[in-house]
């Protein structure tokens, strides 16, 4: 493609069947995400959203990160992040702690209670992914799906700012 024809690309607005796929997707997606909402509360009694610090932090060396670091494994704003974290710490799952030299630093560490609770809402949270989203999938869909969500995350890593992993 020569500059001048993708810069055209770049300018022109969506097609009606490109905007057709945009809201597919959209809509789709979020519908997913009320739906894994919803299956993971109802069968483990905690949100995608403690499952996903929960993971975090039960990979992380010492089962302990930064919070920084861990803002940028879950994806949210680090605001967004401190409230859910207080709101776990309050239930006892987590625990936060000064850095060392680092006034500002904070460091999030799972507790005995947050990693027994983890193990016990892995089994019914895989099972709810795939009854919620594998099994709506042929293997040869589940590919094409890769493929479009790798060339997707590519494209946003290669735009600045973009804030995706």
């Amino acid at each position: 493609m020569t500059d001048r024809a993708g810069a055209a690309r770049k300018r022109r607005s969506p097609n009606q069947d490109e905007l057709t796929v945009w809201r597919d997707y959209v809509e789709t997606s979020e519908a997913v995400k009320r739906s894994l909402a919803a299956d993971f509360q109802a069968t483990s009694g905690i949100t995608p959203g403690d499952y996903g610090v929960l993971l975090a932090l039960s990979e992380a060396p010492d089962r302990r990160l930064r919070s920084s670091e861990l803002a940028d494994v879950v994806g949210w704003e680090r605001s967004r992040l401190s409230h859910h974290l207080r709101r776990m710490e309050e239930r006892g799952l987590l625990a936060r702690q000064r850095v060392d030299g680092d006034a500002r630093g904070a460091a999030v560490e799972l507790t005995a209670d947050g990693a027994a609770l983890f193990r016990k809402s892995s089994a019914s949270h895989l099972r709810v992914v795939r009854e919620v989203f594998i099994d709506a999938f042929t293997p040869e869909q589940l590919e094409a799906m890769h493929t479009a969500t790798t060339a997707l995350r590519q494209h946003l890593q290669g735009r600045s700012g973009s804030g995706c992993p």
